[in-house]
């Protein structure tokens, strides 16, 4: 199991831009902590999802006065 955004998730063997598209996420507006380590976006193509990875993903949102 992965655990991602604090939940386990059966994703073991999946690249990690293959999660992020399945999970509806545009990678070129999240910022990605892969076991501790913030991800470069040019590594979600080539980063696979094994058992015992912690993933977070955080979302950008515009906004402000």
């Amino acid at each position: 199991m992965v655990t991602i955004n604090g939940e386990a998730q059966a994703k073991d063997g999946m690249m990690l831009l293959e999660y992020l598209k399945a999970a509806g996420y545009d990678s070129r507006a999240v910022a990605v902590e892969y076991n501790g380590a913030i991800l470069a976006k040019d590594a979600y193509e080539t980063t696979e999802l094994r058992a015992g990875d912690v993933v977070e993903i955080v979302c950008f949102m515009g906004g402000g006065a």
